[in-house]
């Protein structure tokens, strides 16, 4: 028997990453608290170490944006090649073009 992983699918993935980049921001949010503290405090190294996590957490966060942009257009393309993109409402811009282009 297979146990479900957020991985199963394109959906779950993306729900994963959205998940992920929210604790991410959040511990941003924390790390610029702790930075504030340690100027007040004059804690140089201590400054210094947070601000070296809070630039990895940023470069982080770039990666999870990315990896959502990957994510919507790999589900993008799953449902142009598997025809599961919704039928066009007859009075919509593309179904206007398509039909004008005929």
């Amino acid at each position: 028997m297979h146990d479900e992983t957020p991985f199963d699918s394109i959906e779950g993935s993306h729900c994963y990453v959205d998940m992920l980049a929210e604790a991410i921001a959040e511990a941003r949010r924390d790390v610029e608290g702790l930075l504030a503290q340690a100027e007040a405090e004059g804690a140089d190294r201590r400054k210094q170490a947070l601000l070296l996590v809070s630039y990895n957490l940023l470069k982080l966060e770039g990666h999870m944006t990315t990896s959502r942009r990957i994510l919507n257009d790999l589900r993008t393309l799953r449902r142009l090649l598997l025809d599961e993109r919704r039928p066009q409402q007859p009075g919509s811009l593309v179904a206007r073009r398509a039909a004008a282009a005929d």
